[in-house]
């Protein structure tokens, strides 16, 4: 596809800044009977790995969540359910509620090559060269990005003593900016890049993929995008080089997320539920500095969810996600081979 025949985007996902925090889909505030059917569902479950959205019933409230489900998709791609009381809940419960939640709202899937669908979000200490370190269990600031998932779920336990500030970006007004100011860039930005396979993701058995990060398919937008892959790649001796356009158009698509006019700023407080499109939004970490007590350390649970009403994506996205198809479930790590 030219950027000549390219045309602006006009969709509800394309939101600037603080537009967001206006939208009718951008908070959700749990009511208390809301609470009490997640009280009661939880209660039920004997262990996480136990609860589905069979399993883990829910009367009026489950409507909400089907309501939740189709705004990520169609309307501004990020929701924040405020209101679970962490402070009155044993972590096991406030787990248990938010999976049950997940649950209601897609498939969990794997984030590790042993199958982990909830994945610790906290530092773990580990040295920046060990293989082990993912940008999630550091304390580092992250760049935008997009996860292996149709929407990321993070549930704040507790936040850090300073920083861990979150930024979101609607990835359909990054296109747009681009497509205003360097059209050129784009089309570049529309190809297929080079993804080494990252160092947790053992199970997988291809060294590397190849995607673009902006694309269209059946008229369906879609923008994935994690430059810390792409990078090793480009360091690999096994892959060839990116081009210095390629270079400049990463440069530039990385310049118009920071642009502090399209993305927003806030923190998670602890008992929010943050929910995010991968395909129409972007997010990033600000660095942390955390508590020196254990018990007081930012944590957060991550669920990478595949969902049911997906758009289709590119056939090009088969090697890392698996499926393609709308609706189909998809994304996430292999399990390793034992």
């Amino acid at each position: 596809m030219d950027f000549e025949t390219l045309s602006k985007i006009e969709h509800p996902s394309v939101w600037i800044g603080d537009e967001l925090f206006q939208r009718r889909d951008w908070q959700y505030h749990l009511t208390p009977d809301d609470l009490e059917q997640l009280r009661t569902a939880a209660a039920s479950q004997s262990d996480l790995d136990s609860i589905t959205k069979t399993s883990f019933a829910l009367n009026g409230f489950s409507e909400t969540l089907v309501d939740i489900q189709q705004a990520l998709e169609n309307e501004s791609g990020a929701t924040m359910i405020k209101g679970l009381p962490i402070d009155e809940l044993l972590t096991d419960m406030a787990a248990k509620i938010y999976f049950g939640i997940c649950q209601h709202l897609g498939t969990p899937v794997s984030q590790s090559a042993t199958g982990e669908r909830i994945f610790h979000v906290r530092d773990a200490g580990f040295a920046e060269t060990d293989p082990r370190s993912r940008g999630p269990n550091t304390k580092k600031r992250l760049s935008f990005h997009t996860d292996r998932c149709d929407v990321i779920a993070f549930l704040c336990l507790r936040k850090a003593k300073s920083g861990g500030e979150n930024f979101v970006v609607s990835s359909m007004a990054v296109f747009n900016r681009i497509l205003e100011t360097r059209p050129d860039l784009l089309n570049v930005l529309m190809q297929p890049f080079h993804y080494i396979r990252h160092t947790v993701d053992t199970g997988n058995q291809s060294p590397f993929c190849q995607q673009p990060i902006f694309s269209f398919t059946d008229d369906y937008f879609a923008c994935s995008f994690l430059r810390v892959l792409i990078d090793r790649a480009h360091q690999s001796a096994d892959l060839p080089d990116l081009t210095a356009v390629q270079v400049e158009a990463l440069d530039y698509l990385e310049s118009v997320c920071e642009d502090p006019e399209l993305h927003v700023p806030f923190y998670q407080e602890p008992g929010d539920i943050l929910l995010l499109n991968n395909w129409t939004t972007l997010h990033r970490r600000s660095e942390f500095v955390d508590h020196d007590e254990p018990e007081l350390r930012r944590h957060l649970l991550r669920v990478w969810l595949s969902m049911p009403n997906s758009r289709p994506i590119s056939p090009l996205f088969a090697d890392n996600f698996g499926a393609t198809a709308s609706g189909a479930i998809r994304g996430g790590m292999r399990a390793q081979q034992s």
